[in-house]
């Protein structure tokens, strides 16, 4: 990954889009690739057919999903969707937008909470518990896991290495995140990166959702 690493930042703001201009920034290249899509106003990825599913992941702005036999899915800040394989997907948007996308390979295992060609809010998937934290697996394969979590206030995992590199999406709530002896607070919206091996806990100062996108490859 080559966001930030062991500080609060913005996706969106990190990725500035240019007029007229689609601009694509790899974050992870591997089995899974994730990519950084910054579309101006007005601009069209055609579509195209892929054997694979994506995870998009909206920081800002809204985007037009479309396809074949009248299709169409409109996704605003903060929504997601996995779109379907094998049948044209293209994405354009009127005013502008920047979002994280994720490859999910066919033999990927997905939730089955999650349905591909749907869209949803990462937030609205897991729900609070009184005194606990629950976690829910989106997709994982033996080099990645996407993990949404939801912390009661007051819940919190104590320091522990990273096995891989990490980046964090905040989707709901106020949190704050230990990494290599700092602490840093965090909000609904924001991003954080754990680089392999770096020594990190999660402290929930108020009821607070997060996903955690995890890449086991070096």
């Amino acid at each position: 990954m080559k966001e930030k690493v062991g500080e609060v930042f913005f996706i969106a703001m990190d990725n500035p889009a240019i007029p007229g201009c689609t601009i694509s920034k790899a974050v992870h290249d591997g089995a899974n690739d994730i990519i950084c899509f910054s579309l101006s106003r007005n601009t069209d990825i055609s579509a195209e057919i892929y054997p694979y599913h994506k995870l998009i992941i909206m920081a800002e702005g809204v985007i037009e999903i479309y396809g074949a036999d009248g299709f169409r899915r409109n996704l605003h800040t903060s929504d997601s969707i996995i779109t379907l394989t094998d049948t044209p997907m293209g994405i354009r948007t009127a005013e502008g937008a920047v979002y994280t996308e994720v490859l999910i390979r066919r033999r990927d295992i997905m939730n089955e909470a999650i349905k591909a060609g749907e869209v949803f809010r990462l937030a609205e998937i897991v729900p609070y518990q009184d005194g606990k934290i629950v976690n829910m697996d989106v997709v994982h394969n033996d080099k990645m896991k996407f993990v949404i979590m939801a912390f009661d206030a007051g819940t919190e995992l104590s320091e522990h290495a990273a096995p891989g590199e990490a980046l964090i999406f905040v989707l709901d709530g106020e949190g704050v995140i230990g990494y290599e002896g700092k602490e840093h607070p965090i909000k609904a919206g924001e991003n954080f990166r754990f680089a392999k091996a770096g020594i990190h806990s999660v402290k929930a100062a108020k009821r607070f959702k997060m996903a955690l996108l995890l890449t086991l490859e070096s």
